[in-house]
């Protein structure tokens, strides 16, 4: 019998833009074998979204760069088919759904791969029908125009599209960066069902549901280069420390593990995930219960907002009816305020009405009904390309400095260069940058000067590594000492407890709660109703609430 191909080859492949004689990424040499689920990770700027476009064949065919190396998938060179003739056999799941969507109907977006393939009609239909009921997509979609939709939305048909493929090998770049936790679940469906003669290759930073999936992780190097590969728990154990140098993620128990090792003598199974972590600590003798708990406090601390003092309101909603832009209301009779001081977290599943809610809230949007009262504020988009009007980088960050009535010489912006990891990017168009730049670069933009006293983050994690996300909460925290208000529109349900005290949840066209995060995130009726799930610390604070049990 002959043997089976790797799933995936690349052979010391590298990537040059057209502007640039330095590589992107590479040399990278990777094997998947057949049935394996990889997961890639490196700091923003560091190549993944590159090697994933050379390893589908987008580059060099659609986008301008050169690779060099060799790609095989299941044993056929990459080149020996256009990107698109690779569809049967690959499905490629973008960073945004935009580069994915083409603006037709859900129906027609769910379809199109199937239609490329010649498939016969009544198949196309039986596929995309069976792929949009198991993402959870209602009937009434169906008609909907792709271009209507939230981010989340949209990512949520790109999904079905991609299950619909029934595509052998997955290419996901941070598929769950739009998706509130319960739809976040069902993408997982995707990395169960990854079949024997197939792979998977995932980029993403919300490790701790997905890395229990994951057989293997690859870690990309500042330079573009592969520095460790390996199985999760001997990558995270062995490389942790590294992995925090370069500013990449990785799965809080892998973190609070770290803390426990003095006291878990389990070199062999350290702990990956935070239930993992806790279980080790119920094994301990009761001696050292109490230097445990004092070590998972202490983990647990800077991971919780604590409310300070607030001041004079900022905006306020009262009986308002929201809508987007041309569009009906989404939220009916809202009425809310936020004051300066203030950090606020919006939360809610997939076009609930989120972001919204949070342009209303800035004045950005009109209102149907109702009324709003205070000074505009500014928001950073969801989008990030939606904030650029300038050549570069640096003109970008003078622009802003001077829109917001500050001084904007070259140490200016060298300064506010230096705050969010961009002086060596002062040269770079905009659209040159990786998501994780762009998403530093609209950061910046926003927060230049003290113009707004109020600033609406939508979605303001997506694309960000481990030290850009650290960076934003310790500037979430310089606004709220500066007295200025701030709503954070998120599906990351830890970083919305680390970072805002208050949480409104929206869903069923309205408020459905506004209160103490400690509060509602222990609603657990709440959170399903709402298509949500608890924060993963939840599982830490209980445990610190029972009582110890002496190891055998």
């Amino acid at each position: 019998m002959a043997e089976q191909p790797d799933a995936v080859l690349i052979d010391g492949v590298s990537v040059t833009y057209a502007a640039s004689d330095k590589a992107a990424v590479g040399p990278v040499d990777l094997v998947i074998r057949p049935g394996e689920r990889w997961l890639l990770l490196g700091a923003s700027g560091s190549g993944k979204s590159s090697l994933l476009n050379a390893l589908t064949g987008l580059i060099p065919h659609a986008i301008a760069a050169e690779r060099t190396g060799e790609v095989r998938l299941l044993g056929e060179d990459v080149a020996a088919r256009t990107p698109a003739g690779w569809s049967s056999s690959v499905a490629r799941l973008f960073q945004k759904a935009e580069q994915t969507l083409c603006g037709m109907t859900v129906a027609d977006e769910v379809a199109f791969t199937l239609e490329n393939q010649g498939l016969p009609a009544d198949e196309i239909a039986m596929r995309a029908e069976a792929a949009m009921r198991s993402i959870g997509l209602p009937q009434d979609w169906l008609d909907r125009r792709s271009s209507h939709l939230s981010g989340g939305e949209k990512q949520l048909v790109a999904i079905a599209a991609i299950m619909a493929q029934g595509a052998p090998i997955l290419v996901a770049d941070e598929p769950t960066a739009h998706l509130a936790p319960e739809a976040a679940r069902r993408l997982e469906r995707l990395l169960r069902d990854v079949p024997p003669d197939g792979a998977a290759l995932v980029v993403d930073h919300r490790l701790d549901d997905l890395i229990p999936l994951i057989d293997r992780v690859a870690v990309l190097g500042d330079d573009g280069r592969i520095v460790v590969t390996g199985c999760p728990r001997k990558v995270f154990r062995d490389h942790g420390q590294t992995l925090d140098r370069l500013g990449i993620w990785r799965p809080i128990g892998s973190r609070l593990a770290d803390r426990l090792m003095a006291l878990v003598h389990e070199a062999d199974q350290q702990p990956l995930t935070l239930a993992e972590a806790l279980q080790a600590m119920d094994r301990l003798p009761l001696p050292l219960i109490d230097r445990a708990r004092a070590t998972l406090v202490d983990f647990i601390a800077p991971r919780i907002a604590q409310a300070g003092s607030i001041s004079a309101t900022v905006s306020q909603l009262q009986n308002a009816s929201c809508a987007p832009l041309f569009a009906k209301p989404v939220l009916q009779k809202v009425t809310l305020s936020i004051a300066a001081g203030e950090v606020v977290a919006i939360l809610g599943a997939n076009g609930a009405g989120k972001s919204t809610l949070a342009a209303s809230l800035a004045g950005l949007l009109r209102l149907k009904a109702g009324r709003r009262d205070g000074a505009m504020g500014g928001i950073s988009f969801q989008n990030p390309d939606s904030q650029f009007i300038a050549g570069s980088v640096g003109e970008e960050l003078a622009a802003a400095l001077e829109a917001a009535g500050a001084r904007a010489e070259a140490a200016d912006v060298a300064a506010l260069a230096e705050r969010w990891r961009l002086v060596t990017l002062l040269d770079r168009h905009p659209m040159q940058l990786s998501e994780g730049q762009k998403r530093r670069l609209s950061l910046a933009l926003l927060m230049a000067g003290d113009r707004f006293p109020l600033i609406v983050l939508d979605e303001p994690t997506g694309g960000l590594d481990a030290a850009g996300t650290e960076a934003l909460m310790d500037e979430v925290d310089r606004l709220r000492d500066g007295e200025r208000a701030v709503a954070i529109v998120t599906h990351d349900m830890d970083f919305a407890l680390a970072t805002a005290p208050r949480w409104i949840v929206v869903g069923e066209g309205r408020i459905l709660a506004d209160g103490p995060a400690g509060e509602l995130m222990r609603d657990r009726a709440l959170m399903k109703r709402a298509g949500l799930a608890p924060p993963h610390l939840l599982q830490a604070l209980d445990w610190l609430e029972k009582e110890p049990v002496p190891a055998c």
